[in-house]
């Protein structure tokens, strides 16, 4: 039996331990635990492991909520007691800076938390037709595998959302495609809640019936995708209102489609939107760039309080939405909008759009390092970067202090996703 003693966490949630001078990263292992573990993967300078037993317990280890856990590749973190997990979510942050960019910010902000269950308004379950369990399974991939984990709930949906799984595999099951179906993907708003089936072949009369018996049953809206996320339309029922979300803060509300990209967390999103504008300082009638905008999560609260705003996004479809959303609020008349691949991106490119006061970044994972580059001696005076991966925000802000001449003013992180090991954070550059 092999044992070890857990120093840390990494970025994945796995327990650090070193034994015989080789890194091992143990599944299921907490820092101060002692513990049992079998080996799965064996390179020349660590291990991949999971642990058996777990010897000594952290005070820190509680019972995971989820029947799941530990089978279903969506969580790695129930095991942890949910304030470890952010301060744990915090060092991984500090510790991106520190080694990538040999940086340490002037101050941490304070972590933006929210509900620790119930939280997730986006998911995308995979479907799929297993005979020998008895039909067709939906829920998250098993983890580390292509197999998929036979769920009849999820504690970090809604427990609306939760319960309606069930009913879904009873659902998929029936229905003529139950081997073309390949992913239900959810999303919800605040009103309402979209089920997207991606289908593969047509639908057959009595597939579209059941398929509308159960949205009226649950109280859902059902569209059908036969091609890419863009051919997502409306299915049941006829004339349902867009998905839409709010901003309270800022009397914003957001229209999306099902298959575009919002925040999963609302309450944390709110939290980090009102954040996000307090580190800018927004003044009436000062310039603000966002770049990255998206759907105009943070373009329309700056509009608000009375900045003219210049938002880009990379995709043309989004740009339209974001168009749409700000007539709907009322401030288009503050607002231009660009699409542009802002992994391209020029010094010249970026001076014709104007010189801002301040920039917003919420960039993809890739982070926004040709962005940072393009930066010249008119860059604004102040930069919040929204990021979803600490690598790469680290190395961009080296880039920011190193070669154009800011400072890592504060940065924090935001729990957008308790249970799991994924960071979200936010970073003010002054210069």
């Amino acid at each position: 039996m092999k044992t070890a003693d857990i120093e840390s966490l990494d970025h994945e949630g796995r327990g650090v331990a070193h034994v015989d001078g080789k890194v091992v990263f143990i599944d299921g292992a907490l820092p101060g635990e002692r513990v049992s573990y079998t080996s799965f993967r064996s390179k020349s300078k660590y291990d991949n492991a999971r642990a058996d037993t777990i010897i000594k317990s952290s005070s820190q280890r509680v019972q995971p909520r989820c029947p799941h856990f530990g089978i279903c590749g969506g969580c790695s973190m129930q095991h942890l007691e949910v304030g470890a997990q952010t301060a744990a979510k915090q060092r991984v942050l500090e510790d991106a800076f520190w080694h990538i960019a040999r940086l340490r910010p002037e101050s941490v902000l304070p972590p933006i938390v929210g509900p620790a269950w119930g939280y997730r308004r986006r998911a995308r379950f995979t479907v799929r037709k297993v005979e020998r369990k008895g039909g067709v399974l939906v829920g998250f991939h098993e983890k580390r595998s292509s197999y998929v984990a036979d769920m009849n709930s999820c504690a970090v949906l809604p427990a609306p959302i939760s319960a309606l799984l069930p009913g879904l595999k009873q659902l998929a099951t029936g229905l003529s495609i139950d081997d073309r179906l390949p992913q239900i993907e959810i999303a919800a708003g605040d009103m309402p809640t979209v089920l997207v089936f991606r289908i593969l072949e047509p639908l057959t009369n009595a597939d579209e019936n059941k398929l509308r018996d159960f949205a009226d049953m649950h109280g859902v809206t059902i569209w059908l995708q036969p091609g890419g996320p863009d051919s997502a339309a409306l299915f049941h029922p006829p004339g349902a209102p867009q998905p839409a979300y709010r901003l309270p803060d800022f009397d914003v509300t957001l229209r999306f489609r099902p298959t575009d990209f919002t925040q999963v967390n609302h309450d944390v999103n709110r939290v980090l939107v009102r954040r996000a504008l307090g580190l800018l300082e927004v003044q009436s009638g000062e310039l603000i760039a966002d770049m990255f905008c998206g759907l105009g999560n943070f373009t329309l609260p700056l509009a608000r309080l009375g900045a003219r705003v210049v938002g880009v996004e990379g995709s043309a479809a989004l740009v339209a939405r974001a168009r749409g959303n700000a007539v709907l609020n009322g401030l288009d008349e503050r607002i231009e909008y660009h699409v542009a691949n802002l992994f391209e991106v020029t010094p010249e490119r970026l001076s014709a759009w104007g010189r801002f006061d301040k920039m917003l970044i919420d960039p993809p994972r890739e982070g926004a390092v040709e962005l940072v580059k393009a930066l010249d001696e008119t860059a604004p005076s102040r930069i919040v970067y929204v990021s979803c991966n600490p690598a790469t925000l680290a190395r961009d802000a080296a880039v920011l202090v190193h070669e154009k001449g800011y400072r890592l003013v504060s940065a924090g992180i935001a729990n957008m996703f308790p249970q799991t090991s994924h960071v979200e954070s936010i970073a003010l550059l002054q210069r």
